[in-house]
């Protein structure tokens, strides 16, 4: 008989994950969505596809990772829980990253960011707007992938010292 309580599967995804079996965890994170989605609990099964696509990013199953998360960045918006909504879109755009998809990429990074800082998330914002201002940069435009990440720094409250040292190098610019 197979297990159908979602939050005994939904941690057992969370161990494979933590193992490194990446392909076991992101079945098992499905299976937990849909377990989630029968009990009637919408909010835990989009989370438990938000998990599933990371999973699949790790085995470089793009297309996957970007079916497993669409649509539940509007779960969470429904729900108010902007937090998530920002971090569902920031997955979305992961996988449209991977899969080539900039343009669209760097839109949802984007609305993440948004949202994060509404959410009052400065450090996963800033990691958002370095991934915003990668594309920009590996695209040649220079300037935009500057100013992307002076943009996600410049909220961040208690600042790493690699932020630090960015901050400082992005204010030496000589433009």
């Amino acid at each position: 008989m197979t297990e159908t309580n979602p939050k005994l599967i939904a941690d057992q995804a969370s161990e494979r994950y933590q193992e490194g079996d990446f392909e076991q965890a992101a079945r098992l994170f499905s299976e937990a969505a849909q377990a989630y989605q029968e009990a009637g609990n919408a909010i835990d099964a989009a989370e438990m596809r938000n998990n599933q696509s990371v999973a699949l990013l790790q085995i470089d199953d793009f297309q996957g990772a970007l079916d497993a998360v669409l649509e539940t960045d509007v779960v969470f918006a429904e729900a108010g829980d902007i937090r998530r909504q920002g971090l569902a879109l920031g997955n979305q755009a992961a996988a449209l990253e991977e899969l080539k998809r900039l343009d669209e990429a760097v839109e949802r990074y984007q609305a993440s960011a948004d949202l994060l800082e509404k959410a009052g998330e400065d450090q996963m914002r800033a990691l958002v707007m370095q991934s915003v201002a990668w594309i920009y940069i590996k695209r040649g435009k220079f300037f935009e992938g500057l100013f992307a990440m002076n943009s996600g720094l410049s909220g961040v409250k208690n600042p790493t010292l690699k932020q630090k040292i960015l901050r400082t190098l992005l204010k030496l610019r000589t433009w």
